[in-house]
This record gives structure tokens, sequence and C-alpha cells, in this order.
């Protein structure tokens, strides 16, 4: 296994992607994955989603993950239960949740999203 190093990044470096399940302008950074840094054990992104922008509801088997939203607001689905989200909101998502989150605001929907283990398996 390839040492492992500690780095510095700016978030201009990590380009802007459209990952699958995401739509109408739903973009994230990766700005640690095991792709851009070698992270083992996190994956932590900032997104931004413009108005109508959104993630398809989804499920993770064993990946837990934190949704801090910067600002902006929008529509958070957990389960059976659907709510309003805006800054300072941290929303925390267990395994074998379904979850979706979509911009139902007037602006962007900025996030960030940490992802442990890099994985769902």
């Amino acid at each position: 296994m390839p040492e492992r190093k500690s780095v510095i990044r700016n978030i201009a470096e990590e380009p802007w992607q459209q990952y699958p399940g995401h739509f109408r302008s739903a973009l994230s950074k990766a700005l640690v994955a095991p792709e851009t840094t070698g992270s083992q054990l996190i994956d932590y992104r900032i997104s931004t989603y413009q108005p109508m922008g959104y993630v398809e509801r989804h499920v993770h088997k064993v990946q837990e993950q934190v949704y801090h939203i910067l600002a902006g607001e929008g529509l958070m689905e957990i389960g059976d239960e659907t709510r309003v989200v805006r800054a300072n909101d941290v929303i925390f998502i267990a395994p074998g949740t379904w979850h979706a989150i979509q911009n139902s605001g007037l602006g962007d929907l900025t996030f960030i999203v940490a992802t442990t283990p890099v994985k769902d398996e």
C-alpha cells in the first residue's frame, strides 16, 4: 500500500462535478476522497445546488453521512419525513435510511457532506 500523506488543498483546485443521481445543476467538489487525497475512511465534499437541483432518493448500506447546510434552503427527505433545511442545520443520516435533498429556495443551496466509510460495502 502506498504511503499516505497529509495535504493542504484549496477548494479552487478541485473541479465541480455532477455525480450520478444528481440533477439540474446539483454540483459537488470531492475535497477529500480516495481519488483526490488518498483518504481511506472519509469522503468530504462541498455541494452547491442551483434552484430545482436535487439528488434522487437513495440509501446507503453501511455509510454514515453528515450534511451541514452553509447557505440557502431546501427540502431534506429522511425516511418518511420531509423538512425545510437552511443555513446552520446539521443532518445526521444513519445507514439504511432513505434520503434526498433538493433546492426549493430562491438562491443556491450550499452544504458540506461528510461520509464514512468511503465505500458502501
